[in-house]
């Protein structure tokens, strides 16, 4: 399958910046506090002149007009409003939080970021982007992803009392689960021909990404210089605790940060 030709967003990073820190995949809940107490730490003393959220900040986003109503989303609304008091704060919608509104994310003054976005730096351009488009040999999640990003769909789905939404969504979450467990089996993962062409399409020598839980590093041609950066999912409460952020310096070095060690 070719990649489609996408209207690629540029972001233009001010010359000023020194550092940009990418993370993605936290999936927020109110049964993980361990995770939120992390994130809190984290955005309240990085250095990074950016913090750029690629999607599934949250478990699951059932509409803007349930954050009056949970005092975990307020608490995680408080965090980021802290943050881009301080520093640029952008966030990308993933599979999770496809439905968070421009309302919710301009109260918290944070950059609505379209995905994908080419992030145009000390003459680099990198794609960011979360990553579930990519992964095209999942075929059920793709026709899923299609109808649940409809504008019909997402009528609907809002038109519905906030109780009847979050049922929905815990009974969306359950299968995706099962799901999750089947595309492993799969190993579903991002396309590397679909990468090449976004890649070739935007001009970029790198997609930055989300989605698979698989951080990594991985060249995809040497002539051409092309590669493809994966983000860490975050889990403190987890047997095995993880919680990484991506770095790029100004300089050109790029680093991975644990911050569980």
């Amino acid at each position: 399958m070719n990649a489609s030709v996408l209207p690629f967003q540029v972001f233009e990073v001010p010359e000023h910046w020194r550092t940009l820190d990418f993370i993605s995949d936290l999936h927020l809940h109110d049964k993980d506090l361990p995770t939120l107490k992390v994130w809190q730490r984290y955005m309240a003393q990085t250095t990074a002149d950016a913090v750029f959220i690629l999607g599934d900040l949250f478990e699951v986003w059932v509409g803007d007009d349930a954050v009056p109503h949970h005092p975990f989303l307020q608490q995680c609304a408080e965090v980021l409003k802290d943050t881009a008091r301080r520093k640029h704060v952008a966030f990308m919608r993933g599979n999770r939080d496809f439905l968070m509104g421009s309302q919710f994310l301009q109260a918290c003054d944070v950059t609505d970021l379209a995905d994908p976005t080419v992030l145009h730096w000390a003459g680099t351009r990198w794609l960011l982007s979360h990553g579930d488009e990519a992964c095209i040999d999942d075929i059920d999640y793709q026709i899923f992803r299609r109808m649940v990003r409809s504008t019909a769909w997402q009528q609907n789905f809002l038109s519905k009392s906030l109780v009847e939404r979050e049922r929905i969504a815990r009974e969306l979450r359950t299968q995706s689960e099962s799901h999750k467990q089947n595309a492993r089996k799969l190993d579903a993962d991002v396309d590397t021909e679909w990468t090449r062409q976004w890649l070739l399409q935007s001009q970029s020598s790198c997609l930055l990404h989300g989605h698979t839980h698989r951080p990594a590093d991985h060249i995809l041609g040497q002539a051409q210089a092309i590669q493809r950066r994966v983000l860490s999912d975050w889990d403190a409460q987890s047997t095995k605790p993880r919680a990484e952020v991506l770095r790029w310096h100004a300089t050109g070095q790029v680093e991975r940060i644990n911050l569980l060690t």
